[in-house]
């Protein structure tokens, strides 16, 4: 415990003093949070979106063949109102029953349900209604915001530092001592993980405080939520950089894992409609499950039963990360 305690407390000293990381850390989500709510606050998509419950009956095959509206299938009636309830969908039809629901406080749900009308003339259909408030794009967008700030800082600030640390011969005086590559690693993760945490809490209220962000659920579920989400993170950066001592190498691997997530997890736009493979793919990272726990927790006001497959998937990620990096890791170059 105390060689553990000793590199922690190193650790923290070099990241206090280091300025510009606060800058990268805080002002910049921040000032991202301001454009995004500037530009994207009162804005609706251009696109109408249709859950379909049974979507290939017959009955509503000219519906089906409408441009401009995007159908998106679902198991159950219940997981699409949950969507329709927050504007997230204008309409769910059942193609089995005739019957679809509409959110009677959304325009496009009005304009949905005419053209539904006035294609399918020959069809009598039932109709139900739900409500519910809207989603503001600004309420959907912060954790992803938050997000990815967690990573990009979790993946290069801890695996960059790695490599530094491996080329300036840090790691080989320190191999020299009775520290174990478990308790070396442990201490980088906590170290990090509390310096994230700290500016992802601030940077929330702030943004809470300044734009009343939509939050239903629990505050306790969201902490706990970014907390796995940035153990996780963190140990997926030591997993990449526990061996080269190329910088250009490691940027090159963590680029690999940045990129793809910023595109593949959420973080901008949602993937429902998108092939399922994509679904499929998405859910390999770690900041996939991060943002549909919280934005679960969030937008539907999910408990902690609803989120457990994220947060045993994150646990498990975390664990799995430390031990394969402690595993490789070298304390010496990589020849």
């Amino acid at each position: 415990m105390r060689k553990f305690l000793a590199i922690l407390k190193a650790r923290n000293l070099e990241l206090f003093r280091d300025k510009a990381t606060w800058i990268w850390n805080v002002i910049f989500p921040a000032i991202l949070v301001v454009i995004i709510a500037l530009i994207f606050n009162d804005q609706d998509s251009s696109f109408f979106k249709v859950g379909l419950i049974n979507g290939d009956s017959p009955n509503i095959t000219a519906f089906k063949n409408t441009e401009y509206i995007q159908f998106i299938d679902y198991e159950t009636v219940q997981e699409a109102l949950s969507k329709l309830k927050y504007h997230q969908l204008d309409m769910v039809l059942n193609g089995a029953e005739n019957k679809y629901w509409v959110n009677e406080s959304a325009p496009k749900s009005y304009l949905v349900e005419k053209i539904l009308l006035g294609v399918q003339k020959t069809v009598a259909f039932i109709k139900a209604v739900v409500t519910g408030d809207q989603i503001r794009y600004l309420d959907w967008v912060l954790p992803g915001i938050l997000g990815i700030n967690i990573a990009n800082n979790a993946l290069n600030g801890v695996g960059m530092v790695m490599v530094r640390y491996r080329k300036n011969g840090v790691l080989k005086r320190l191999g020299a001592t009775p520290l174990s590559a478990f308790d070396f690693l442990a201490a980088q993760v906590i170290s990090r993980f509390f310096i994230l945490i700290i500016v992802s809490v601030c940077l929330f209220f702030a943004m809470d405080m300044i734009f009343d962000i939509l939050v239903r659920g629990s505050y306790g579920l969201l902490l706990l939520i970014a907390s796995l989400g940035s153990m996780s993170l963190i140990s997926l950066g030591l997993l990449f950089a526990s061996r080269t001592n190329s910088e250009e190498v490691a940027v090159g691997f963590l680029n690999l894992i940045i990129l793809p997530m910023v595109f593949l997890s959420g973080v901008w736009f949602s993937l429902e409609g998108a092939p399922v493979f994509v679904q499929k793919l998405a859910l390999i990272f770690p900041l996939t499950h991060m943002l549909n726990a919280a934005r679960g927790v969030m937008l539907d006001g999910a408990g902690l039963m609803q989120i457990l497959p994220e947060i045993l998937t994150l646990s498990g990620m975390t664990l799995g990360f430390l031990i394969i990096a402690s595993v490789r890791f070298k304390w010496g170059e990589d020849y």
